[in-house]
């Protein structure tokens, strides 16, 4: 007997009479030789796009590598990226102007990272970031467009959003955030069965049958209104695509298993619970992705003012930027580094555990592209200009890694311009006034 093999491939017979058919989960043998596509479609694998932020940036001197290039050195705070060095890039020496407006204090420089708009007032986003750019390519066709994490426990710690001020909402409870992504609604893509949940089609049905009066409504408006809907209507159309996607029996993911149920802890600002926190959503996450039920998230590791405490301290990371003296002897402020370490710790974390799913030959860090940032180079100062960056993954290929590049004073917009033609967004040009670009970092894309 046989048969073609690819991943819509079932077992078939009879049972009392009865035809049957079970699935398959993804098989090596339904991939390339090279474990990146399908091997009798061609279809590629999955890849993934996110962020990861922390606040309060870093010691300079003690995190950037002394000369760019490949191999490059690593400082004693990004020693414990060591083992993924050869897949992560750093990048330095990117400035931030502000076209004569403020400099406000761990906001401008996240949202002019992500926008790439100097802003003037603290109103939220004043433009689209530019994740949300990437997820209108990539995060149509998952259960979830895009997801929010925030290790601190405040939702409000978010720099992704369309604009006009607004901010999509962190998870902010791994215990919540297992409920979301592993219980009602979620279909375990290896299973032999599949039901669609009539509730789920009744939801869809309901937007399909307004889709008339809806574009008849549009008709009727003026530029204003039809501005001022396009964002509300732009989430109709993205929750049509989702609805789509959940009644639509999920392909096969080999390293999709799904985890067990986390239990309720405590969500605060107090850095043992935040590492904690911070790993278990990490965890959920790398399996969401694995499972292929998101392709697109922004992880907060702390806020840009950073709330960060020890415990039995009501002294904060934020304050001891300003308060803790520089040793003189050691170059540095010792109580503030403790919360920097912490920080590349839990970063090497994240993408230790992305790169510990394999797919194929490759791992799903491999088939991702990571950007982590902070907001501000050296805290104690505010300062916006050299603010440290990385990116982490390949995204299949795409990415050059393992170097240390050097913006040389340019603007920090040709990150994000780089990094959203890399996945694909069709954009020549991103920014505005001094930020507005149309170069390339021309090392980083393949």
């Amino acid at each position: 007997m046989s048969f073609t093999l690819d991943r819509r491939t079932a077992l078939r017979g009879m049972v009392n009479g009865m035809a049957v058919a079970v699935g398959l989960p993804l098989l090596d043998i339904f991939l390339d030789g090279n474990g990146t596509a399908m091997a009798a479609t061609g279809a590629p694998m999955p890849i993934r796009f996110g962020t990861w932020f922390w606040g309060l940036g870093v010691n300079p001197p003690r995190w950037f590598p002394s000369a760019a290039g490949k191999d490059y050195e690593l400082k004693v705070e990004l020693a414990s990226i060591e083992a993924l060095k050869h897949k992560v890039n750093i990048l330095g020496d990117f400035t931030l102007p502000l076209d004569g407006k403020p400099n406000l204090p761990h906001i401008s420089g996240g949202i002019g990272i992500r926008t790439g708009i100097a802003i003037d007032s603290d109103r939220g986003l004043p433009g689209p970031s530019f994740d949300v750019s990437i997820g209108d390519v990539i995060g149509t066709r998952t259960r979830f467009r895009s997801i929010e994490l925030s290790a601190t426990g405040d939702p409000r710690n978010s720099l992704s959003g369309r604009g006009n001020g607004n901010l999509n909402p962190a998870e902010v409870s791994p215990a919540a955030l297992y409920t979301r992504l592993f219980g009602a609604g979620f279909h375990d893509p290896n299973s032999a069965t599949f039901t669609p949940d009539p509730a789920v089609m009744a939801r869809r049905s309901v937007l399909s049958g307004v889709s008339d009066q809806r574009q008849a409504l549009e008709a009727r408006l003026g530029a204003a209104d039809r501005q001022r809907l396009d964002q509300y209507f732009t989430s109709l159309r993205q929750l049509e695509n989702q609805l789509d996607v959940q009644l639509t029996k999920p392909a096969p993911m080999q390293a999709c298993v799904v985890p067990p149920k986390v239990p309720d802890l405590p969500v605060n600002a107090e850095i043992e619970n935040v590492m904690r926190n911070h790993e278990i959503m990490t965890d959920l996450l790398v399996m969401a992705m694995a499972c292929d039920n998101v392709r697109l998230f922004n992880m907060n590791f702390n806020n840009g003012a950073s709330s960060l405490t020890r415990v039995g301290s009501t002294i904060t990371h934020h304050q001891l930027t300003h308060e803790e003296v520089l040793d003189n002897r050691l170059g540095y402020q010792p109580e503030v580094t403790f919360y920097v370490d912490k920080c590349m710790e839990a970063w090497t974390y994240f993408i230790k555990a992305m790169d510990a799913v394999k797919e194929g030959d490759r791992t799903l860090l491999d088939n991702s592209l990571v950007f982590a940032h902070s907001e501000t180079e050296f805290a104690k100062f505010h300062t916006i200009d050299n603010i440290p960056m990385m990116t982490a993954g390949s995204a299949g290929g795409r990415i050059h890694t393992g170097q240390y590049i050097t913006g040389d004073g340019s603007p920090v917009s040709r990150v994000g311009l780089t990094l959203q033609q890399a996945m694909g967004v069709p954009v020549d040009r991103w920014g505005t006034g001094s930020l507005e670009t149309n170069k390339i970092i021309p090392g980083l894309i393949v």
